[in-house]
């Protein structure tokens, strides 16, 4: 018995320290390499910062979605268009963002706004971005008031943005990228305030740009503000700073329009209808339930959504209004569904970033599907230096990618010293545009059997002026991305960098 306790002694002794050890370990071992030992953030090793501290956020405005399985064009039950354009799919779309309303008039005048002050020599730039307010304008119908009144007066600043093409909402999602991340800069120190850099002389090229600022070429004296990052490189001076990078995880990832499959997923909010990985109820339009009137006591028989009740009938009658829009009504109302996403039924249709065609749901991936990628590069004005081309705006410019795979380093110094579109086999070997991969555009064909081409964009979502079949999730139309109509707005989406909803919740405790 002596002996077992001079034997127990020395070993608690020895697993306390073990355990302080390891406590000490698992505490500090974000500080390391795991592979190699070496500790990270020490300017004396080389430097490397890895920052652990970073927790993914939406940017503003926007509402994280948890991806999954669904079947895209599950929910519709009847093709009363006959199109037969969403053959049923099962699908996975990862998690994402997605804007919890549609982008109002208020927001658009925040874009003309910042266009007027930047650049107000460049009648051009305002002009291609002001929506086109003609869209009201019927030889049968007096909708002559909302020409002047719809887009700019107060009364209608939180109503959703109409008369905007495809293109032009893509055009906002890059500026507001840009907005959104300079804002971060500038609001935390990393950049000069916003009344300094307000006194300086304005130079048109120098507009704040993600991309060129990632790249190192916004820096220098009247830009970097007092709180930019340390920088722990081998060999840099004691105080000395550096630009934000990529790795930091300061910056947000750009906004864009959606994939149809995000939109629908989206839409639809099944998340409310899910138990223990299984669907309980399948849905019909973005709330539950097989009609479009609020079932719960308090508001029964109320329209769930602003759209067109019937023929002649936009809203109700007086005294008692139904869905009470007669055009648009406010991004906010009625109620939300089970992502807490306004009006993804009615209101306005919105664009997504898909290329129609009447055979994507058979054709696509069955992971994040999507149709109508163009790969593009960033031009390089100094190949070596790895310096990029901009342009009069201060933002990159942008050439058709050249290959499918990483460049050798001699390939690239070549390929910048040659034209920017592929000539010959280069052309034939890569195909930059697939807009309409396995479903080639047809000219030839276009305005006599097919309005189809591969500026063909989709519309979802219906709006205050369809039929309650428009409101359901799958239900697909286009138009021409320079096209534009009183009946189809927008909102934006940002991917999700990991994955918030991920493996963490499945971890051993």
């Amino acid at each position: 018995m002596k002996y077992s306790k001079r034997i127990l002694l020395p070993l608690m002794i020895l697993g306390l320290s073990v355990l302080i050890f390891s406590s000490c370990s698992n505490k500090n071992r974000s500080s390391f390499s795991s592979k190699t030992g070496v500790k990270y953030n020490d300017p004396y090793n080389g430097g490397l910062q890895i920052n652990r501290k970073v927790k993914e956020a939406p940017g503003p405005g926007l509402i994280g979605i948890e991806g999954g399985t669904f079947v895209m064009g599950g929910s519709l039950n009847e093709d009363l268009g006959y199109t037969n354009d969403n053959s049923k799919r099962r699908v996975t779309v990862a998690s994402f963002y997605i804007d919890e309303t549609e982008v109002s008039n208020a927001d658009w005048l925040e874009y003309l706004a910042w266009i007027s002050q930047n650049y107000p020599e460049d009648g051009k730039l305002y002009y291609d971005a002001l929506p086109d307010s003609l869209v009201w304008r019927h030889p049968l119908s007096y909708n002559e008031p909302y020409v002047n009144l719809y887009f700019r007066h107060p009364s209608f600043q939180d109503y959703p943005v109409v008369g905007v093409s495809w293109e032009q909402a893509n055009a906002y999602s890059q500026w507001r990228t840009d907005r959104v991340n300079e804002h971060i800069l500038r609001e935390s120190g990393v950049l000069v305030d916003y009344k300094t850099q307000h006194e300086q002389e304005s130079n048109p090229e120098s507009a704040f740009n993600t991309d060129l600022y990632l790249n190192g070429q916004i820096q220098g004296e009247g830009i970097d503000g007092k709180n930019m990052p340390k920088d722990t490189r081998n060999g840099a001076e004691e105080d000395a700073r550096r630009p934000v990078r990529m790795e930091d995880g300061v910056l947000k990832q750009p906004y864009r329009l959606p994939t149809e499959a995000e939109w629908e997923y989206a839409a639809l909010g099944l998340i409310g209808n899910s138990y223990a990985g299984n669907i309980e109820t399948s849905k019909t339009y973005p709330w539950n339930g097989l009609g479009v009137r609020n079932a719960k006591r308090k508001n029964q028989g109320r329209m769930m959504a602003n759209f067109k009740i019937t023929s002649g009938n936009n809203m109700g009658v007086a005294g008692d209004l139904n869905d009470g829009g007669d055009i648009t009504v406010p991004v906010r109302s009625y109620t939300p569904n089970d992502f807490g996403l306004f009006n993804m039924a009615g209101n306005v249709n919105e664009w997504v970033s898909d290329v129609y065609r009447k055979l994507s749901f058979e054709d696509f991936e069955d992971f994040n599907p999507y149709r109508g990628h163009v790969f593009l590069d960033n031009e390089y004005e100094d190949p070596q230096s790895r310096t990029l081309a901009k342009d009069k705006y201060g933002r990159p410019i942008k050439v058709p990618a050249k290959s499918a795979r990483k460049q050798s380093w001699e390939e690239l110094q070549q390929s910048q010293t040659l034209d920017s579109l592929p000539s010959g086999d280069a052309a034939t070997a890569y195909d930059y545009d697939v807009r309409g991969h396995l479903d080639e555009e047809q000219d030839e064909l276009y305005g006599k059997v097919s309005l189809v081409n591969d500026k063909s964009r989709v519309y979802k979502g219906g709006s205050w002026n369809d039929r309650a079949y428009w409101l359901n999730p799958a239900t697909r139309r286009f138009a021409q991305q320079d096209e534009s109509s009183a009946m189809i707005g927008f909102r934006c989406a940002m991917t999700m960098v990991g994955n918030i909803y991920g493996p963490a919740a499945n971890k051993s405790k």
